[in-house]
């Protein structure tokens, strides 16, 4: 077992040498979104009045924070502004706020905020995403060093993925119900490296991890609706896709050392709840009934698509054409689910490289996360699972007493502890593997939707109103 993370570590270290710095949390979920922290000595026990390192009040904002040596990153808005902050790590002081006025105001869901997406940066400068403009870098004073507009964004639930480093590149995704694309910028000076259009692909939030083969180029992973896409870092040229995913992907893939996990959920698309939709050539003779070769509300006579008509329209011109309905009968015939896909080879590798599927008590948002062979997945309502990583095998499932609460933040591990965060600002940290026990459960009393960073003996966790450092005193 020792061998085995030992050369898993390794193999996160190659692959982040590429952008980051080993050792810092500098990108939503730590290294390559792994959510894992090669550190000691973890509080097991902490709140607002137990091993409080330090608090900083703070603007809204679901942005994870992101760490170098001795600085800390996040973002924020307020009603006229997106915000950029930038503290010391060592005693939280607040170095520096940017203002930048919201050029615009996107639709969201309601558990979603103009600053959800995360900084990320390679330990000399920063560089962030909003929904309501696009990219921007700063250095680490928090002097902009450019900027580049992307949007705006056809995506009803507002943008969710994160930017992530990858050689010389930003790389950001940019999936939504038209338009979707996948963007390299010069990390530099913000210029377009290369641009890949999306159209087979509707509104997604997962931020993409990187890949590279043995001996191999550099590819970067992205989890779209109904499939997992692999890219040349260096062209953007597709290399590998593995199909089955489900139509609307949130949480980030994980890695381990020869195999990748993808985690999907969606509305309608649980196991039994399939339907068998006909191809939009053959309704059209039934229901087309001005033959246009397009369908009105009142045309398809669906109770059903016309209360939700918007989830239908893609394109939003007032018709179902036929690509709303292709993406209509691939909802319809979707299924929610855990799948892990050996890595290695080009081309369509869905049968090939497939080696499970798990569909029960899954996760709506947070990311599953691989911590000594054995995957965790966090549901609403403190349904907590494990599953064996190299068999899919359910290991034990439970409620986390004490920590019921929905769930958007993703758990995260180091020093032999899992933490998991409820929206409701309860921490529980647990002893993990196949029979996984509570330590304990902390109470934040503020609502929380990041998820903690963890470096050097430290926590760092954001409710909505301020940013916290736990350790042991």
């Amino acid at each position: 077992m020792r061998q085995l993370r030992v050369t898993f570590v390794l193999l996160l270290l190659s692959v982040l040498s590429t952008g980051a710095i080993a050792g810092d949390w500098a990108q939503f979920r730590g290294p390559n979104g792994s959510g894992l922290a090669d550190t000691k000595d973890l509080p097991v026990e902490f709140g607002p009045q137990k091993n409080v390192i330090w608090r900083t009040p703070l603007p809204a904002g679901h942005s994870s924070p992101v760490l170098t040596q001795d600085r800390i990153f996040l973002t924020g808005y307020d009603e006229q502004n997106m915000l950029v902050f930038g503290l010391d790590r060592s005693s939280g002081k607040l170095l520096w706020r940017r203002e930048i006025a919201r050029p615009r105001k996107e639709e969201l869901h309601k558990a979603n905020s103009p600053a959800s997406p995360s900084p990320v940066t390679d330990g000399k400068n920063l560089y962030v995403f909003f929904t309501d403009y696009g990219m921007m870098s700063f250095d680490l004073d928090g002097k902009e060093r450019w900027r580049m507009p992307l949007g705006p964004f056809n995506n009803p639930f507002g943008m969710g993925a994160s930017p992530i480093l990858a050689d010389d590149k930003v790389l950001q995704i940019c999936d939504a119900e038209s338009g979707s694309f996948f963007v390299a910028l010069d990390k530099n000076n913000g210029k377009l490296k290369w641009r890949v259009e999306r159209p087979e692909y509707t509104r997604g939030f997962s931020t993409p991890v990187l890949y590279r083969p043995r001996g191999g180029e550099l590819q970067v992973i992205i989890s779209g609706s109904l499939q997992l896409t692999a890219y040349s870092v260096v062209s953007g040229k597709e290399v590998w896709w593995t199909r089955g995913s489900t139509w609307q992907m949130k949480s980030t893939p994980v890695l381990g050392e020869n195999t990748i996990y993808v985690h999907g959920w969606a509305g309608g698309a649980d196991e039994g709840q399939q339907e068998d939709v006909p191809p939009f050539e053959e309704v059209l003779k039934t229901k087309d009934a001005n033959k246009d070769g397009k369908l009105s509300p009142e045309e398809t006579g669906d109770d059903k698509i016309q209360k939700d008509w918007k989830s239908f329209d893609l394109d939003r011109d007032g018709f179902l054409g036929e690509r709303d309905w292709r993406f209509y009968r691939s909802r319809r015939a979707a299924q929610n689910a855990v799948l892990a896909f050996r890595l290695g080879g080009e081309g369509d590798l869905t049968e090939k490289n497939f080696l499970w599927r798990y569909q029960k008590a899954l996760p709506n948002v947070p990311s599953p996360l691989l911590y000594q062979n054995v995957l965790y997945l966090m549901k609403e309502g403190g349904v907590l699972t494990a599953l064996d990583a190299s068999t899919g095998a359910v290991l034990k499932q439970g409620r986390l007493q004490g920590a019921l609460g929905d769930y958007f933040a993703s758990p995260v591990a180091a020093d032999g502890k899992v933490y998991t965060v409820s929206h409701e600002g309860k921490v529980t940290v647990l002893k993990p593997g196949k029979d996984w026990e509570i330590l304990s459960i902390n109470e934040m009393g503020e609502d929380c939707n990041a998820t903690p960073a963890i470096a050097d003996g430290r926590i760092y966790l954001r409710t909505h109103q301020a940013l916290y450092c736990f350790g042991k005193k």
